[in-house]
């Protein structure tokens, strides 16, 4: 049984108690097989308890969250010490190079004379950052480099479309306000109302994506962010829906039993209470 000594600072405590799960003889055998793939699942997971949390404003519970997403950290961490790549220690020193890198103001003697300028000057050393990794990469590799290059494939789609439109978006290809972000959702409206009354299901798919990347878009431009806009979407969603079950029941009724007109009239009413009890 190994032994992990509670007296340690809490950080060290942590790393110790993960090495030791890694351990191949004495360790976890659930822990010790697995890899940098097999946890993004669960890195993915607990990014996303942690903005629910949030979102919640349950902050008791945003305190084991908090501690599960350092948990995915730490195992990337000991993964990577152990193939002799990186620890915890060259992680957070990374990131405090970086802080600082990208805060002259704050820990130079640069300075900004408003949110606007400092905004564009963190952009400016973003972009040389990024410019900075494709030429490193171009040394690796001779193939045509692009904006786009280092952009995350597993994120979120809304996320990663936002992504995409802002880095193009600051090298001018970008409609010059939201009316022409506007225009572009209504075309692709009647694009997909083509498509749905041809019956083409592939193109049907096709004019959707552009659909929703176009609204994406418009979140971009009104300094919204999609995916976060559209999980409270759906927890409103959710609320108004057990409302409405709830205002069912007590009429004895159910979803399955119910017509348009009644099930229409529950939902309203279950807006109205909603909004009710938040005006309150």
């Amino acid at each position: 049984m190994v032994k992990v000594l509670t007296e340690l600072p809490q950080t060290q405590r942590l790393l110790n108690i993960m090495r030791a799960l890694r351990d191949p003889e004495t360790g976890c055998p659930w822990d010790r097989k697995q890899t940098y793939e097999t946890i993004v699942p669960y890195t993915l997971e607990e990014a996303y308890e942690v903005a629910d949390a949030i979102e919640q404003g349950d902050y008791e519970e945003l305190h084991g969250e908090l501690g599960d997403l350092l948990f995915q950290v730490v195992f990337y961490a000991q993964i990577g010490q152990e193939e002799g790549r990186f620890d915890f220690e060259s992680i957070a020193q990374k990131m405090a190079d970086k802080l600082e890198m990208r805060h002259p103001h704050v820990f130079g003697e640069q300075e900004y004379t408003s949110d606007d300028e400092l905004k564009r000057k963190w952009e400016r050393q973003k972009q040389l950052e990024r410019e900075q990794k494709r030429l490193e990469r171009t040394k690796k590799n001779s193939k045509n480099i692009s904006l786009l290059d280092d952009l995350p494939i597993n994120f979120p789609s809304l996320s990663i479309a936002q992504k995409i439109q802002k880095r193009v978006g600051r090298h001018g290809f970008d409609w010059p306000d939201v009316n022409g972000v506007i225009a572009k959702i209504e075309e692709e409206v009647a694009e997909l109302k083509q498509a749905i009354d041809n019956q083409d299901k592939a193109n049907m798919e096709e004019e959707l994506g552009d659909l929703l990347f176009a609204v994406v878009n418009l979140s971009r431009h009104l300094e919204f962010d999609a995916e976060s806009a559209l999980r409270k979407a759906n927890r409103k969603f959710e609320l108004r829906f057990r409302e409405l079950e709830r205002i069912l029941s007590e009429r004895n009724k159910s979803l399955s039993d119910s017509s348009l007109e009644q099930l229409e009239s529950a939902w309203q009413q279950a807006k109205q209470h909603l909004k009710g009890n938040s005006d309150e």
